[in-house]
């Protein structure tokens, strides 16, 4: 199943090491990992992610540090 989410979600790539916006979650089911499908937005290019790949990108408001992302 395909989700797209209802506005981008801003997240940290951890293996390209790179801010990125997640527009849709791919899940395959239970037993597999959920994909983020994420614009990066340094040049713009797609890529799919698996789940313990990506973190939430930092949020100084809500108490989330840089130090979290990485």
């Amino acid at each position: 199943m395909i989700t797209q989410l209802s506005s981008p979600l801003p997240v940290y790539l951890i293996d390209r090491q790179e801010s990125a916006l997640a527009h849709f979650v791919i899940d395959y089911g239970i037993e597999h990992d959920l994909y983020w499908v994420c614009f990066l937005k340094s040049t713009g290019e797609c890529w799919t992610v698996s789940n313990p790949n990506i973190r939430m990108e930092w949020n100084h408001t809500i108490g989330r540090n840089s130090t979290a992302t990485q």
